[in-house]
């Protein structure tokens, strides 16, 4: 993956710990975030991976240790923090559209932040995700793989600085994941977008990431460049994660 200009740490990670009761979805978490980088996580269903992302995106705190934005804490519930949270997005594996049309879909967000010109912002979004062509019609009658371009396209228009995508790939044709993956590139040649993409598909973190995480029960047991990764894994759980993968 080639370095489209990565700068200083946007998001940093020191310890970082997610517990409901007894149980610890994330546990000891610790890494910088680059602004303008790729960082794809792999793992086993359950190993902590969507709960990082909610981390990542403000919607919950961490019990313990220190996760910083730009060198600061953020609320999840601080209206003050409100503009910050709004610079960092999701896209869900199972996208939520409005009944309504793509158009009103991806224009939604703008409306919300009362921008102006919602409606040809959202058709040029439209047009970035290959769908401009089925701008006007209802949400419902749109293919899956359809859906969740306008889903990446509602996330797109707003021009957040992070976009955090939760295995949305995950069950497309490849068709639509070649769209969704070189929409995603595209934004990020032309805006530096900072990107965490959480999949099960190695060969798609190969292909979309700066660096690769492998997390298991909760733990990152490694984070290195992408070839690195693939190539010379550090930890032997890394390693072993890897040619399972190949071999399944």
């Amino acid at each position: 993956m080639a370095d489209f200009g990565m700068g200083a740490a946007l998001f940093q990670l020191e310890s970082v710990t997610r517990c409901y009761g007894a149980r610890c979805a994330v546990s000891g978490v610790t890494f910088d975030l680059r602004r303008g980088e790729t960082l794809a996580l792999v793992g086993p269903s359950g190993a902590g991976k969507s709960t990082l992302l909610r981390l990542l995106n403000f919607l919950e705190a961490p019990s313990s240790g220190v996760l910083h934005f730009e060198g600061r804490p953020i609320d999840p519930l601080a209206s003050s923090d409100l503009p910050t949270r709004r610079r960092v997005t999701t896209v869900f594996q199972r996208p939520a559209l409005l009944r309504q049309s793509a158009r009103e879909n991806v224009a939604y967000g703008l409306r919300l932040r009362g921008l102006d010109n919602a409606l040809a912002r959202a058709d040029a979004a439209l047009e970035r995700v290959g769908l401009l062509a089925r701008a006007g019609d209802a949400a419902h009658t749109l293919s899956g793989g359809e859906a969740q371009r306008v889903a990446l396209a509602r996330a797109l228009v707003i021009e957040p600085d992070v976009l955090l995508l939760d295995e949305p790939t995950a069950n497309l044709d490849p068709a639509n994941v070649r769209l969704i993956e070189a929409a995603t590139l595209a934004e990020r040649r032309a805006r530096g977008l900072t990107c965490v993409w959480v999949t099960h598909n190695l060969a798609q973190a190969r292909r979309v990431a700066d660096r690769v995480g492998l997390m298991l029960d909760g733990e990152l047991v490694e984070l290195a460049a992408a070839d690195h990764f693939f190539d010379a894994p550090t930890d032997p759980r890394a390693a072993a994660y890897v040619i399972g993968e190949r071999l399944a």
